[in-house]
């Protein structure tokens, strides 16, 4: 429990509700071409930041506990930022520094699943993405754990991979892929086999997240446990194919088995040790509860239920203790933002559509699940459409803001948060077009509750969690121009960016508390502060400073 907030006697209170608007993926972008933000019809959000205080927000790198500024922002790392007003060491940093200092393979789960497959003389399996994006795992750290795997006296690893195509280009399988398998091929020996087993699109099996499609995780049980659906003899062979076949990008590759002349390689049996090893947690929890939960499982039947050691890379879920088993102990996220209200007796409204609905509950709480306050708190979770983002880009820009104006006009809440989920989820389409419709659907929808916001005297603020919209074409490291691909068009990014993000406070009924020149040079974990201090209390000490100049 944490200690009420002090009250701020240099800042007073408005009328109504503090509104923080999380525009997920929305950046300032660095090139014109690409730039959909930039391009966009976006009237409200143009006159939003030239008639209010704006300011540019770090939403990449070390400002929110990544390795290297060269990391790109994810919105696990930037709602964790936003949430708790503090920058936390993040889970590939955590992981990198674990398998440097070996602090993971001298850890207790490691060398149980180890023993396990030793004693047993069964198989090691290792899930995850297969890429070096750095959001949800890292193909160094895959390679690491296969070489200690070796050391250790293992005699058969098999990889179970999912195709990126999201945190890295959107046809970039074959850069990681093709190499992945050269260095398996130095690695082997006589008494050592290490093979990929399975394989597909994150956005196609396995990797579902929030509930939102556990036929995705029906598929990649009966792929990488099973070893059910259409056989290949290699990955490079399976990828070609499906590519051809389906012209897909990356993530939406569909899912294929490796198999020899006696059929699958890679089945999952009994005895067996299994990793998951993407360290981020929203897309690992539901291919987690199908290993571990038993009889009282129904989300589909997974026909055959091998009796093997699980364990993920990290501690997916902190409240909920999911999984039993991992190799790294996450970074413990406390008194967050929205802890420090509730203790303050304030009412708060969460809201999204199921693509962000964790982030603004879980991730903004410090990976815990549930509320502080069943009595202070409320959670609105919208069901999003199940198909491509591209097909409805405007995805649920209407019923959020429905819902938050109702919210505002009753008066009951004191501060609100929502996350529209548009400028990212579109955004890793690669549809240009479709990203510029998702981000007039969002000006329209904030334009809409900027007006609710003045009628009831309160104070608005938009921001982001890290940049994608804002830089939709692949360009040049060197020359910076843009990339064309054979047909003359522009290379599609489907990633992230290094991009700032935006800060603004509309304050329609202000008193001059503050200065309209906001602070620069500072991160999105400013925001926790800065809402705080909106809200009429004065900050913890230890939360990075507010963006209001008092």
């Amino acid at each position: 429990m944490v200690d009420p907030l002090k009250v701020n006697n240099k800042f007073k209170k408005r009328k109504g509700p503090v509104v923080l608007v999380i525009m997920d993926g929305v950046g300032f972008g660095k090139y014109k071409d690409g730039d959909s933000f930039a391009a966009a019809h976006t009237e409200i959000l143009d006159k939003l930041m030239a008639e209010n205080p704006m300011v540019p927000l770090k939403a990449h790198g070390k400002a929110v506990g990544l390795p290297d500024d060269s990391d790109m922002g994810n919105s696990e790392v930037g709602h964790n930022a936003i949430g708790c007003g503090r920058v936390f060491d993040q889970g590939a940093k955590l992981v990198s520094n674990s398998i440097k200092t070996g602090k993971m393979f001298e850890g207790e789960v490691w060398n149980k699943l180890v023993d396990n497959v030793k004693t047993k003389n069964s198989t090691f399996h290792l899930l995850g993405l297969l890429s070096d994006g750095n959001v949800h795992s890292h193909i160094d750290h895959l390679k690491a754990m296969i070489i200690r795997a070796k050391e250790d006296g293992i005699k058969r690893v098999r990889i179970h991979t999912l195709l990126d195509g999201r945190d890295v280009g959107e046809t970039s399988a074959f850069d990681f892929f093709d190499p992945f398998e050269e260095f398996l091929s130095g690695i082997n020996t006589d008494s050592f086999d290490a093979a990929i087993g399975s394989g597909g699109g994150r956005m196609v099996i396995t990797m579902d997240r929030y509930n939102a499609d556990w036929n995705m995780v029906k598929k990649g049980w009966e792929t990488h446990i099973l070893g059910e659906g259409r056989s290949f003899k290699s990955a490079h062979e399976a990828i070609e194919t499906l590519r051809n076949e389906t012209e897909a990008i990356d993530q939406d590759i569909p899912p294929f088995v490796i198999t020899d002349a006696d059929g699958p390689i890679g089945t999952v049996e009994d005895g067996d040790s299994f990793i998951l090893f993407n360290f981020r947690g929203d897309r690992a929890l539901e291919i987690t509860k199908t290993f571990e939960e038993g009889d009282t499982f129904d989300k589909f039947d997974r026909k055959r239920i091998p009796s093997v050691e699980y364990a993920g890379m990290m501690e997916y879920d902190g409240d909920l203790h999911v999984p039993d088993q991992y190799l790294v102990t996450p970074p413990s996220i406390d008194r967050t933002m929205c802890e420090y209200l509730t203790a303050s007796g304030v009412k708060q409204y969460s809201i999204s559509e199921t693509q962000k609905f964790g982030h603004i509950t879980y991730f903004f709480n410090g990976n815990k699940s549930g509320k502080f306050s069943e009595e202070l708190e409320t959670y609105v979770e919208i069901r999003s459409d199940i198909l491509p983002f591209e097909q409805r880009p405007w995805m649920k820009c209407a019923e959020i803001s429905d819902n938050v104006i109702e919210t505002i006009k009753g008066g009951e809440y004191d501060f609100l948060k929502l996350n529209f989920p548009n400028g990212d989820m579109v955004g890793h389409t690669g549809n240009y077009e479709a990203v510029i419709c998702s981000l007039e659907a969002l000006d329209l929808s904030i334009g809409r509750i900027k007006k609710a916001v003045e009628s009831a005297g309160g104070i608005m603020v938009i921001s982001a969690d890290h940049g994608n919209s804002d830089d939709m074409f692949e360009h040049n490291k060197k020359t910076g121009e843009v990339v064309y691909k054979e047909d003359g068009s522009p290379k599609a990014k489907t990633s992230h960016s290094l991009n700032p993000v935006p800060c603004i406070i509309y304050d329609p009924k202000g008193h001059g508390e503050y200065k309209s020149t906001l602070k620069e040079g500072l991160g999105i974990s400013a925001l926790a502060a800065t809402c705080i201090e909106l809200l009429g209390f004065v900050a913890p000490e230890d939360y990075d400073k507010s963006v209001l100049d008092l």
